[in-house]
């Protein structure tokens, strides 16, 4: 993350950053590690993540490392801008799966002079933009986008292919239900999957 130096010491002011990715590529590790700084240096700390995501942890925010730090489960964007009072840093993990409302009380917050870190996947199972993410990027000041490292090829990774038999947008899981691919194994994946659906539907004729 590149921070310039700030020029009026007078204004009072925060901002957001973004951390994202796909799965498997360090998001709430990086987020963790950003708000354990924050926490080293006797700034006020509060973490949320949504309420349904359970993983690991009912209430902490655990990474695939199993870092792990406190957190707050919220139902609803609009949780976070209640609870997030007399704080110097607020964390929010798993973003793509808040509502869209996340965006403005991101904002809300960082006009109250708060820093606002946000973790999330930039992309869904289809390689899709995931829900309101898009949005956090384009009003963030600072984006970091991390990657994982390709199951097929080795390269850099930044699509979340899905391996389990489910077209819901929302799946939660782990190694046994996603792969991190790059763009060329996520594209040849996609053209297999196609291939396979279209055989088993003259094979159903």
């Amino acid at each position: 993350m590149f921070l310039e130096n700030t020029v009026n010491h007078n204004e009072q002011f925060g901002w957001i950053e973004v951390i994202c990715g796909s799965m498997f590529s360090g998001k709430t590790e990086e987020l963790i590690r950003r708000l354990k700084r924050a926490q080293f240096a006797k700034q006020k700390v509060e973490i949320f993540k949504p309420t349904i995501d359970r993983r690991y942890d009912d209430e902490n925010v655990v990474s695939h490392d199993a870092n792990e730090i406190r957190s707050t489960p919220v139902p609803s964007s609009a949780n976070i801008r209640l609870l997030a009072n007399d704080v110097d840093v607020v964390g929010i993990d798993e973003a793509q799966f808040f509502d869209d409302e996340i965006v403005a009380v991101c904002n809300d917050l960082a006009n109250r002079g708060i820093r606002v870190i946000v973790a999330g996947l930039d992309m869904d199972f289809k390689g899709n933009p995931f829900g309101p993410m898009p949005a956090l990027m384009a009003t963030a000041e600072y984006v970091t986008k991390v990657h994982a490292v390709c199951t097929r090829t080795g390269n850099l990774a930044h699509y979340s292919h899905r391996t389990a038999p489910s077209e819901a947008l929302v799946l939660l899981g782990e190694t046994q239900e996603y792969e991190p691919l790059s763009r060329s194994a996520y594209f040849k994946a996609m053209q297999e999957a196609k291939i396979k659906k279209s055989e088993q539907a003259k094979d159903g004729k």
